[in-house]
């Protein structure tokens, strides 16, 4: 128990201090994008895949056209489409693969990454940085020394960190989505209840 109470400490710590790297106006032209976009298509691995659909669902809320990269009922990206790649480590391949696509065919690739001079980050038109430890720490030389120093980030396993905060920022940017639309909780509703 007192493993689990620690992990959820760290985990909640991550995200309040990954607040400080936050940068209003990446974020700003973050959400500009999304709002100039026809279709607004995202994409991630594994769990980060599973914040990428998140955000999806919240977007399609607000009544934006959104889709899941690799789902069957994805259209084809345009140039007046964007695509939002969440990825801790900014390498993984087939993410990586998905924009360059998009950014061939002339779309606006909005990227969420703890590290922004990764690929993905060199690709973006606009960057989140979110921090958080990534699969890639894990592997690096300097992991173990790092444990047996006492920083031991194995309380959040693997991308856990960078997952989580990632899917709290995006909810958050929701939130600024639906002031800048002048969207209520009530029209979020109405939209959701009509889709069921």
């Amino acid at each position: 128990m007192e493993l689990m109470k620690s992990s959820i400490k760290a985990i909640i710590g991550n995200i309040v201090s990954a607040e400080e790297f936050l940068d209003e106006k990446s974020i700003d032209e973050f959400e500009n994008i999304i709002m100039e976009s026809k279709n607004v298509f995202v994409t991630g691995a594994g769990r980060s895949g599973l914040a990428a659909k998140a955000f999806a669902m919240r977007l399609m809320h607000l009544g934006l056209s959104a889709y899941v990269v690799g789902e069957t009922i994805s259209p084809a990206i345009y140039e007046d489409d964007c695509i939002v790649a969440i990825s801790g480590s900014g390498e993984t391949n087939n993410i990586v693969s998905a924009v360059n696509i998009a950014k061939n065919r002339g779309s606006k690739v909005l990227v969420v990454t703890s590290y922004p001079e990764s690929t993905l980050g060199k690709l973006s038109d606009s960057c989140l940085l979110v921090k958080g430890r990534t699969k890639k720490e894990v592997d690096d030389e300097n992991y173990m020394k790092r444990q047996i120093h006492g920083n031991y980030t194995s309380l959040t396993p693997l991308g856990t960190a960078f997952e989580l905060t990632t899917l709290v920022f995006l909810d958050a940017i929701v939130s600024e989505l639906m002031e800048k639309m002048h969207q209520t909780e009530s029209d979020l509703k109405a939209r959701h209840t009509v889709l069921e």
